[in-house]
């Protein structure tokens, strides 16, 4: 793949920021957009607007067309059986609280446990933390290693007869580090747990294939694949689903209304009450066809290579420290860092200043950054995009920053 090229068809990087040629190394926490993916949903409204599955009119008819259209090529891409097993939702966290907030209080009981990681998303953690609270169950951490990684070893010796539900990232927002789902999901299952996988940080970046990894659940945002904000996706087993409560109620969800009960649709609508995201719908399915044409192995090996090249970059200035699996082909395009005596909002701030944009704080991983002894830190986080051009330049901005606080201080 030519990132160069491909770089030509995001209409947002071309553009000059404080007097630069804007670097976006903030893919991490949301993608830019192609040309297709703005067009599709331009056609959209320009077109086609209409609601869906509730009119006979041509542009209800099309519009809905449209809509689960893009529900199949979510299933395809994915790999779900079925459809029916693609439930559209606003992102990741809507999805986990669904989860969590449907399957997990009718399931979870007092004294069972609930197995997370310390590298988790707040996403992935707060709603777990609190069905926990409620069902006075025990949530408990899988260890990590100095390097940011976890082994089968600890999975082990963690998820026991009592865990009903693991519930991981596939890859770390902060870390990089690419966790062996499919490994970990087999540990679950032969404890009797349901496992949960946060894909947030996987989707865009690699092939995902839930048949394979045999998870039950598995989620995810359309921002960080190319796709709008506001559209996102629960995949969840059919035989689940089918025996979980909506936690949304209103219209389009429902079979029939009487005055003291209702009845539901059956999957995937069930759990999608109210006018769905239309727009956004349409947006991922082009965002999908647009990585795919590009090819997910593509993606993933040129995001290793920059991974790569970024830390031997980093690895030749002096006082930065990398967080994170030192093997690039054990992590995602995604590099943490500090540097000493900068505090990372400073980094963050000379860098802007350079027209290279990256992100500083927690991450949304305040457990994370304190089992890594700090209280923020610095990341850049490559896509398809990018390039080693642009790497050059985020490392020639931090050696001025660097030279910029020394001169203060």
């Amino acid at each position: 793949m030519n990132a160069k090229e491909i770089r030509k068809l995001f209409p947002i990087l071309d553009q000059e920021v404080n007097g630069h040629p804007l670097v976006y190394l903030d893919s991490a926490a949301t993608s830019q957009k192609p040309y297709s993916v703005i067009e599709a949903i331009d056609s959209y409204y320009k077109e086609d607007n209409s609601n869906v599955h509730r009119g006979v009119h041509t542009l209800g008819t099309r519009a809905t067309d449209k809509y689960e259209g893009a529900r199949e090529k979510v299933r395809r891409f994915i790999n779900a059986s079925s459809t029916s097993e693609v439930i559209f939702t606003r992102g990741t966290t809507t999805s986990i609280n669904t989860i969590a907030n449907s399957f997990g209080r009718d399931n979870v009981k007092e004294g069972d446990e609930i197995v997370i990681s310390y590298m988790e998303h707040h996403s992935n953690l707060i709603p777990w933390q609190q069905l926990a609270k409620r069902k006075g169950a025990t949530l408990k951490y899988i260890p990590m290693q100095e390097d940011g990684t976890i082994t089968l070893e600890d999975v082990r010796k963690t998820v026991t007869a009592q865990t009903k539900i693991v519930a991981i990232m596939y890859v770390s927002n902060v870390l990089g580090t690419i966790n062996p789902i499919k490994e970990i999901t087999k540990i679950a299952h032969e404890n009797g747990a349901y496992i949960v996988v946060d894909g947030a940080q996987s989707t865009p970046h690699m092939k995902v294939d839930v048949q394979d990894l045999d998870c039950d659940f598995y989620a995810f945002s359309g921002h960080k694949m190319c796709a709008p904000t506001g559209i996102g996706v629960l995949y969840g087993k059919r035989e689940l689903l089918e025996n979980m409560e909506p936690v949304e109620f209103g219209g389009e969800m429902i079979d029939f209304v009487d005055l003291y009960d209702s009845t539901w649709k059956e999957l995937p609508w069930k759990f999608e009450g109210g006018t769905p995201i239309i727009a956004g719908a349409i947006g991922l399915g082009a965002a999908i066809d647009f990585l795919e044409e590009i090819g997910m192995d593509n993606i993933l090996n040129h995001e290793h290579a920059l991974a790569e090249y970024a830390l031997n970059k980093l690895s030749t200035v002096d006082g930065v420290t990398i967080y994170g699996p030192k093997d690039a082909t054990k992590r995602a395009g995604v590099v943490t860092f500090n540097l000493d005596d900068v505090h990372p909002h400073d980094v963050a701030t000379v860098l802007d200043a350079e027209g290279i944009a990256v992100r500083a704080g927690h991450h949304c991983a305040q457990p994370l950054m304190k089992w890594l002894k700090v209280s923020a830190t610095a990341r850049a986080s490559f896509y398809l995009y990018n390039t080693e051009e642009d790497i050059d330049r985020f490392v020639a901005g931090l050696l001025k920053t660097k030279e910029y606080f020394s001169d203060v201080f």
